[in-house]
């Protein structure tokens, strides 16, 4: 089961540099997305959503390469496959770009929305649906973000457990070190 977790950043851009950690992250196998998804506002005030993936375009592939192969199995039948294969790769893109723009996937969009409008003026928030996480890894990579727990799906003793090492971790970061004498 995948978890919900939105932190909220100061900075406009500063989510979507989180997120491309995090996509580094992943590639190294210490953290498993779903789906995420970056909320900007602007210091007018204005708000951008921008979802990581691209529902349009991922149904639009799956349909065409569905499609190309129906229809050059159909193509068989009536002894012209590349003619069946063109036709049904076409007809499957379509059918697949209107399926994807139709699905609701991952994160709920009216809740994004609706949290999008809460957040400060030149700030952003990130929210990502995460399947598993090595949080002993992971955190301390995102740490220099200030990021701050906006809402979750954890349990909230998870989530105060992740407030705390996030809280930790900042306390960490942000001590000046000891001096040492001179002899």
């Amino acid at each position: 089961m995948s978890n919900l977790v939105v932190f909220g950043f100061d900075g406009v851009h500063s989510a979507d540099e989180v997120l491309n950690k995090l996509r580094s992250l992943q590639k190294g196998h210490l953290i498993d997305l779903e789906d995420a998804c970056v909320v900007e506002r602007e210091p007018d005030g204005k708000v951008h959503i921008k979802q990581a993936v691209n529902l349009v375009a991922l149904g639009a592939a799956q349909g065409g390469t569905m499609g190309a192969l129906w229809g050059g199995l159909v193509g068989l039948l009536f002894l012209n496959p590349l003619a069946g294969m063109a036709l049904g790769a076409v007809a499957g893109a379509g059918a697949g770009a209107i399926s994807g723009s139709l699905a609701d996937y991952g994160i709920d969009d009216d809740f994004v929305k609706n949290l999008g409008d809460t957040i400060p003026a030149n700030s952003s928030a990130l929210f990502v649906l995460i399947k598993s996480v090595t949080e002993d890894k992971v955190l301390p990579e995102i740490e220099p973000y200030n990021p701050r727990v906006l809402k979750t799906s954890l349990s909230n003793e998870a989530e105060l457990k992740l407030k705390e090492a996030l809280a930790k971790a900042a306390a960490g970061l942000h001590a000046a070190p000891a001096a040492t004498p001179a002899t």
